[in-house]
């Protein structure tokens, strides 16, 4: 970032916090390196934020705009950041995707992320490049309402979950990337808030029990008050299901959305969703309660995670005495497609979605083989993105940037048999984009299928990009559009911006594609999307802003910074 760049935005900075009370700027200043941290007790090199792991949480109230200075310290490895639920409206460039919104930061560098904290609820940030965020480079984002809310509680708790491995990112990248294909496994360790414990006496590596950096963490409560959980997962693989034991949650918001109040035992957590429950401390005040953390949708091969509820005055040493608490079956999806068609939109508090969409893709979610490499793919492309970042190459028109014919709207052969390994193997690797006339209205139908290996079909959190959908359905086998389209739900279904579709079946969206900009939509598990599993939307390019300059400078970009002075 050159001198004059740098002046005008301390002015641009001075500017806003003009603006008086009712909008405020909040700023950070994070330097991003490595370090060796011991979240289960393992000590591994990590990608930390000002030192901190998991990195520093940025509260901001609903309108505020929020300022991030952002110094890659990694001597060798670019970096960005994706803040996972803000909708980047009038920054798309901001929205931290590399090779898709922006280049990525270099080393040394240093970038100015800059967006409105539009809506309140519960959002998170996590790297966006490679596996980054599997090296626990993430953190929370909380937004408070301007106004009231349809909920009243004593005070509030926050915690992020994540899955976790002892082998590097760079190895697990080498395995995703190798013919044979290279696995590494189900997780060591399961971690609320950054915090597990892996077995010592299982591991000859050099593991400390007694390190603080793992030991549990604490939620404090004081006896007979109610406390609102915020709950977010960022985990690369696993399905995660919370509970507290002997205590019932009360889900009142998901993905920053009310939804009608739904008491729950214990709550299914996907990559890429957050929550927040109500809890009340209303059990036995001498003791202290576990929070426990489980895998679902696949064979768990890793212990309960867990946290400390602590009943105040208690000591947070005072660890319950019986045993974590057990999640449901890890492959009862009746449970959780049950659950998850619980959440609706809370009466009058959330708009309703047109009750017509423009155009309607169907995407099939398949396992291939590219060249014998193992891959995802959807509609048989497996996207590859390009190194001129797609925003640049469509706001400034760079020729032979990416792909310029569309992907398919809709699979096929119409007749592709869900429940048996592909036929043929074969998929291709592509960067095209789907481009949606603006503010129409999309309809997205996710068909999942089974993998490359028999009877095997998995669950894959979606994630969207610059928009909040509705969930209109989830269903069984394959999606039938003369049919299933007329059992939608358009009375009151969740704005969301991940939704999971199930081994087998489908899950119907609706967007309004209102939000100028080019947005990824991935399986939010990180191998998944590392090898493919994703599609590009854009839309309203003629309406988007000058482009930052430090947002481009890569790919084809390189010649292009003084184009639009």
């Amino acid at each position: 970032m050159g001198g004059r760049s740098s002046v005008s935005y301390l002015v641009l900075v001075l500017a806003l916090f003009s603006l008086g009370a009712e909008a405020k700027v909040h700023f950070h200043k994070w330097t991003v390196n490595y370090q060796t941290w011991a979240p289960d007790c393992v000590p591994v090199n990590i990608i930390s934020i000002n030192g901190e792991y998991p990195g520093p949480t940025i509260r901001a109230r609903e309108g505020d705009t929020v300022v991030v200075q952002l110094e890659n310290l990694m001597p060798t490895e670019n970096v960005v950041i994706h803040w996972h639920g803000i909708r980047q409206r009038g920054s798309p460039w901001d929205d931290g995707t590399a090779s898709m919104s922006q280049c990525a930061i270099n080393a040394g560098e240093t970038y100015y992320y800059k967006f409105v904290a539009d809506r309140p609820g519960t959002y998170f940030y996590h790297g966006h490049y490679g596996l980054q965020r599997s090296a626990g480079f993430y953190g929370s984002l909380i937004v408070d309402a301007a106004g009231k809310e349809p909920f009243t509680y004593h005070g509030e708790l926050s915690i992020v979950l994540n899955d976790w491995w002892h082998k590097s990112t760079y190895e697990q990248a080498v395995g995703l990337s190798s013919n044979p294909f290279v696995w590494v496994g189900e997780p060591q360790s399961l971690l609320i808030e950054g915090r597990g414990k892996y077995n010592c006496s299982a591991t000859s590596r050099s593991c400390n029990a007694t390190n603080t950096q793992c030991s549990p963490y604490i939620l404090p409560v004081k006896p007979g008050n109610t406390y609102r959980l915020r709950i977010a997962s960022v985990a690369s693989l696993s399905a995660l299901n919370f509970l507290i034991q002997g205590h019932k949650m009360t889900v009142v918001e998901a993905d920053g959305h009310y939804v009608e109040p739904v008491e729950v035992d214990n709550l299914d957590v996907y990559s890429g969703e957050s929550y927040s429950v109500l809890i009340t401390a209303n059990q036995d005040p001498s003791q202290n309660y576990w929070a426990g953390v489980n895998v679902r949708g696949r064979q768990p091969k890793t212990p309960t995670g867990v946290a400390v509820l602590n009943y105040l005055p208690n000591p947070s040493a005072r660890l319950p005495a019986a045993a974590p608490p057990q999640s449901p079956l890890w492959n009862d999806y009746a449970y959780s497609r049950a659950l998850a068609k619980k959440f609706v939109a809370l009466k009058g508090y959330e708009e309703l979605p047109p009750l017509q969409s423009h155009r309607q893709l169907i995407l099939l979610n398949t396992q291939n083989k590219i060249n014998g490499y193992t891959k995802w793919a959807i509609n048989n492309i497996s996207l590859l993105p390009p190194p001129t970042p797609y925003l640049a190459a469509m706001k400034y028109k760079i020729k032979g940037a990416y792909d310029t014919t569309p992907p398919p709207d809709v699979y096929t052969p119409r007749t592709y048999n869900i429940s048996i390994p592909p036929p043929n193997p074969n998929a291709v690797e592509g960067n095209g984009v789907y481009v949606f006339k603006s503010n129409s209205v999309v309809d997205v139908i996710l068909q999942n299928a089974n993998t490359l290996t028999a009877n095997n079909s998995e669950i894959h959190p979606w994630h969207l990009h610059g928009h909040d959908f509705w969930i209109l359905g989830y269903g069984e086998g394959v999606f039938d559009p003369a049919k299933d389209t007329k059992n939608y739900n358009t009375v009151n279904p969740p704005l969301r911006n991940t939704v999971p579709v199930f081994p087998y079946g489908w899950t119907a969206l609706r967007f309004k594609a209102d939000n100028p900009g080019v947005w990824a939509f991935h399986c939010h598990l990180e191998a998944h999307f590392f090898m493919g599993m994703g599609v590009m939307f854009a839309e309203g390019i003629e309406q988007v802003g000058r482009l930052p300059n430090a947002a481009m400078g890569c790919g084809l970009t390189k010649n292009k910074i003084h184009m639009h002075h």
